[in-house]
């Protein structure tokens, strides 16, 4: 995890924009600006493991919901949903770009207790407001339809089959970093290790590398992951992002089910949904402490006391299964609320994030990555206004309240 990698210069000694952290959101903010008309700066992406092995992308399972009850989040994950039907049309049509399915299975949050079944309730007036799918089922429903699912102590759940279910985000990523690259956006393998500010304090005048070069910038983008504070603190910020686990399992059932899955949020805290021919689920631990940046070891006890007797509790057809392969992954955690940080400093206004997305990373990327390019070229947000993840509302103690976090 500590392996080091030849360390590549940049070609120049001045950029307009230098991102640090080139996986998912590096590189969705280097297309999206690349590809914008408006914008026709110099880009530079330092990333400091070209492999992206242990990066938050590298361990996701590309989920796609709506089930959300704050309407810019269904907001966003709409355009998100948008994006992958018709990536192809928005990489402006190049034939070697693949389609990227959605596979639309949906997800089914279950509760059960009368006062959970109302906040699903609220939930689904939002996003109905947003013209999502979502409709709220009995426990008679749910078993008409999925008549698998054991729901003795479940009172209701929430489904949605529209544009909900999971898609490929890696070849997302894959493309946006490579036609990125195509419009100029230069990749370095390479570490930001200090930063310097102008003499008000007021802008972040250059970046050091740990390869020695001092490069002058217009805008730093902070899209570090996991790291984000690492970097942060850099300019002289804290923001309270820290890597959490998340545990990950891919099984087989002896017994199938006749249909898919729904990504199943089960009251005990595991989710599981159909993965191809075989099954994921995933959870987070019991306890869920901040981690070192570079353990990724697997707590096995999980699997054996948490995930296996809450997926054969709620589907007794899945007793008889077989585990086939498990990791553990980060989040990019925001302790204060687990929303994502986004756009610039109070302070330090040519420093932006693009921080703290607490698994809702990949879903999010598209909607975030086109907001930041805007913040960038035009000084606003003109697609989405996504100002309710600004850096203020830490500063203030206002939390951003979104109640269906997993």
């Amino acid at each position: 995890m500590n392996q080091a990698y030849p360390l590549t210069a940049p070609k120049k000694a001045s950029y307009d924009v230098v991102i640090v952290g080139g996986a998912m959101y590096g590189s969705s903010v280097a297309w999206f600006l690349s590809n914008n008309p408006d914008f026709d700066g110099s880009i530079l992406v330092v990333e400091k493991d070209p492999t992206y092995e242990f990066t938050s992308t590298a361990h996701t399972n590309s989920c796609m919901r709506q089930q959300f009850s704050e309407e810019i989040n269904v907001r966003i994950s709409q355009f998100a949903a948008d994006f992958v039907k018709n990536f192809r049309s928005y990489m402006s049509d190049d034939e070697r770009v693949p389609d990227v399915p959605l596979h639309s299975f949906g997800y089914m949050y279950l509760a059960d207790n009368e006062a959970f079944a109302a906040v699903l309730r609220e939930n689904q007036k939002i996003q109905a407001a947003c013209g999502a799918g979502t409709k709220i089922m009995s426990a008679e429903e749910i078993k008409q339809d999925y008549p698998f699912y054991n729901l003795e102590d479940i009172v209701a759940g929430s489904h949605n089959l529209i544009d909900e279910g999971y898609f490929d985000g890696n070849t997302l990523f894959d493309w946006w970093k490579r036609v990125a690259q195509e419009n100029g956006a230069e990749y370095v393998t390479n570490e930001v290790i200090a930063m310097s500010r102008n003499d008000g304090g007021a802008n972040i005048e250059s970046v050091t590398l740990k390869s020695g070069e001092v490069i002058a910038c217009g805008t730093v983008v902070n899209a570090s992951g996991p790291r984000a504070v690492l970097t942060s603190k850099m300019a002289g910020i804290d923001i309270p992002v820290e890597p959490r686990k998340r545990y990950t399992y891919i099984f087989a059932a002896e017994n199938p089910l006749d249909r898919d899955l729904p990504l199943t949020i089960d009251p005990s805290g595991v989710h599981m949904r159909t993965d191809g021919a075989y099954y994921l689920a995933g959870c987070p631990p019991d306890e869920d402490p901040a981690v070192d940046y570079d353990d990724f070891t697997q707590d096995h006890s999980i699997w054996e006391e948490k995930a296996w007797p809450a997926i054969a509790n709620r589907i007794p057809q899945f007793e008889a299964i077989k585990l086939i392969n498990s990791w553990a992954g980060h989040y990019a955690y925001n302790s204060f609320d687990q929303n994502a940080i986004l756009g610039p400093h109070t302070r330090i206004q040519n420093f932006l994030f693009a921080n703290g997305f607490s698994g809702h990373g990949f879903q999010q990327s598209p909607a975030m990555g086109r907001g930041i390019s805007e913040l960038i070229t035009y000084g606003e947000y003109r697609s989405l206004d996504l100002t309710p993840f600004s850096f203020a509302r830490i500063e203030e103690d206002k939390p951003f309240v979104e109640k269906a976090v997993i």
